[in-house]
C-alpha cells in the first residue's frame, strides 16, 4: 500500500502537465533544426526533462555541474606560448598577435584569462614584434610627443611665410 502511494507521488512529480509539454516542445524545436540520430533521441529527451525538472524544483539542473576543471599549463608551456611574433592561446592553441579580441569572443577579459589558466600578472597580451611595429608607427605619426611635429618636413612647412593677400596692389592702396 505504501508502495503505490510512493509511486503515484513520483508519477505526479515526473508527469507535471507543463513539464512534459515543455520538454516535447523544446526537443521538437531542437530536432527540427539540428540532425539528431535516432539512437540519441531518447537520451536527449531524458536530459531535457531532467533539466526542466531540476529547474522547476528550484535546484540546479541535473546536468549542470560547476565549471569543468581546466588543466593549468606548466611554467614551460607558459614560456613556450610567448614568441616574438605571436602568443599561443591556451583556449584553442592558435597563435595571435594580440589576445584581447580572441578573449572577448570567448567571454573572457585579460584578468579572468590569467586567473583561469594560472598565468602570472605580467603575462603579455600582445606579441613583442607587433608592439614594436605599432610603436614605430605611432612615433612616425608623431603621437605621444605632446604637440611636437612628427618630421622635419612638417616643421619646414610651418616656417614658410604665408602669402598675405591675393588682392591687386592698387586695391590695397585704396583701402
Amino acid at each position: 500500500m505504501g508502495n503505490s502511494h510512493e509511486r503515484s507521488h513520483r508519477d505526479r512529480e515526473v508527469c507535471r502537465p507543463g513539464a512534459l509539454d515543455l520538454t516535447a516542445g523544446i526537443v521538437c524545436a531542437y530536432v527540427s533544426n539540428i540532425s539528431v540520430p535516432a539512437a540519441h533521441l531518447s537520451a536527449l529527451i531524458v536530459t531535457v526533462h531532467a533539466t526542466l525538472s531540476g529547474l522547476a524544483s528550484g535546484g540546479a539542473p541535473a546536468g549542470a555541474a560547476a565549471e569543468p576543471e581546466i588543466e593549468k599549463p606548466t611554467p614551460a608551456q607558459i614560456r613556450k606560448s610567448i614568441t616574438p611574433d605571436a602568443l599561443m592561446s591556451f583556449i584553442d592553441g592558435r597563435p595571435y598577435k594580440t589576445l584581447r579580441r580572441h578573449l572577448t569572443k570567448h567571454g573572457l577579459d585579460v584578468n579572468s584569462y590569467r586567473k583561469r589558466y594560472g598565468l602570472p600578472a605580467d603575462y603579455p597580451t600582445t606579441s613583442a614584434n607587433y608592439s614594436a611595429q605599432r610603436s614605430a608607427l605611432a612615433k612616425s605619426l608623431g603621437l605621444g610627443r605632446g604637440g611636437v611635429a612628427a618630421t622635419e618636413e612638417s616643421v619646414a612647412e610651418a616656417a614658410k611665410p604665408k602669402p598675405r593677400s591675393c588682392k591687386p596692389a592698387e586695391t590695397q592702396a585704396a583701402a
